[in-house]
């Protein structure tokens, strides 16, 4: 399944970037985060719950970062799976930021998830519902604490 979008956010490039690559940092702005354990300079452990349709969901994953180009593209890779055994997930996701004027940087994602399991059974459509949900919640909170950086 392909899930991608976008949005935009009022900072500097390089510091926009500079904070999108520290997990510790960023997971703070995920919705339903609940830990983040940095392994290596390019690899972090992390659980999250969510709740999918009528299912709540306790993922624990690790991320890698796999390619990284300043300040405009990064590649992540992860795998993982929900805590209860609902399901097993692995994901391939591009992060690619453009200066559209200065201190405005236009963000795009596109992340390939395959999911298995109960997890699975929702479907492109649910799962892209609550993808565009997260990404909502994401975006106010990565503004907000962007505010404190720039």
């Amino acid at each position: 399944m392909i899930i991608e979008g976008g949005f935009t956010l009022n900072a500097p490039i390089d510091k926009l970037f500079d904070f999108l690559l520290k997990p510790d940092t960023i997971m703070t702005c995920m919705p339903g985060a609940e830990s983040v354990k940095l392994i290596d300079d390019t690899t972090y452990e992390c659980v999250v719950k969510q709740k999918v349709g009528p299912i709540s969901a306790k993922l624990k994953f690790v991320n890698k970062l796999t390619k990284i180009e300043r300040p405009t593209h990064m590649e992540i890779e992860g795998e993982g799976e929900d805590m209860t055994k609902l399901g097993h997930f692995k994901n391939k996701t591009t992060v690619d930021l453009k200066e559209v004027s200065p201190g405005k940087v236009e963000v795009t994602y596109k992340s390939d998830v395959n999911i298995v399991g109960k997890l699975a059974m929702f479907g492109d459509r649910i799962m892209r519902a609550k993808a565009k949900d997260t990404e909502k919640e994401f975006t106010k909170n990565l503004q907000e604490k962007l505010k404190t950086i720039v």
